[in-house]
């Protein structure tokens, strides 16, 4: 898009998105959990948990659009540590229902998928417009990439349900989830770290990882 259509991020215009894309992953995140419950889905239940997160780092967002860039990287770093903690729980669920079983159910998965693409879409793209990103606004455009892929192997996984009856499938997609969610914290966190060369204009060196 040109510049004439670019979010002021030195405007209320920063302020409005967070908060558009903060509550759009309020109401995605319970109808993940609320039909994740009923189809039996290990997959749905995961981009429950991740849009949840989204949810929450978007509030640190809005909290740091005021504060310092030391605030803000820690509220980068504390996301990112989100991601890794809930990537764990997604994979122990998933081995969970290997283990005991599960019944997915295809449709309601491809039904629900298809809803939370076109929000996750909407979230992505306001995000995208935003210029001169800061550590916490990069973070919250990574979170919504992730969600916007991972919807798609929801689908892709529901149809796979919907032909054979497996559970694998939605199994599948649910590390899958993990992994995208464990790549996006890593990420994150490495963003938070060399976002102090950034400011300092100095180069990374090993070993300094922990400083803030």
């Amino acid at each position: 898009m040109s510049g004439d259509h670019d979010i002021d991020l030195g405007s209320a215009g920063k302020r409005r998105t967070l908060w558009v894309v903060l509550w759009l992953n309020v109401a995605i995140a319970i109808g993940f959990f609320v039909v994740g419950y009923f189809a039996d889905s290990n997959a749905l239940l995961a981009n429950g948990l991740d849009n949840s997160s989204d949810a929450i780092v978007y509030a640190l967002s809005l909290l740091a659009l005021a504060r310092s860039r030391i605030w803000q990287r820690g509220a980068a770093r504390f996301s990112g540590v989100m991601l890794l903690v809930f990537a764990a729980g997604v994979i122990a669920d998933a081995v969970r229902r290997f283990v005991e079983g599960s019944e997915p159910g295809g449709f309601m998965m491809l039904a629900m998928a298809a809803v939370a693409a076109v929000v996750n879409l909407i979230c992505l793209r306001m995000l995208q417009r935003t210029e001169d990103k800061d550590v916490s606004m990069r973070a919250a455009t990574t979170f919504s990439f992730n969600d916007f892929i991972a919807n798609g192997g929801i689908i892709i996984a529901g149809i796979v349900v919907l032909l054979t009856g497996a559970n694998w499938p939605d199994l599948v997609v649910g590390v899958a989830v993990a992994c995208i969610a464990l790549y996006g914290g890593i990420q994150i966190l490495r963003d938070a770290h060399m976002d102090i060369h950034d400011e300092e204009g100095s180069e990374h060196r090993k070993g300094d990882q922990f400083r803030t």
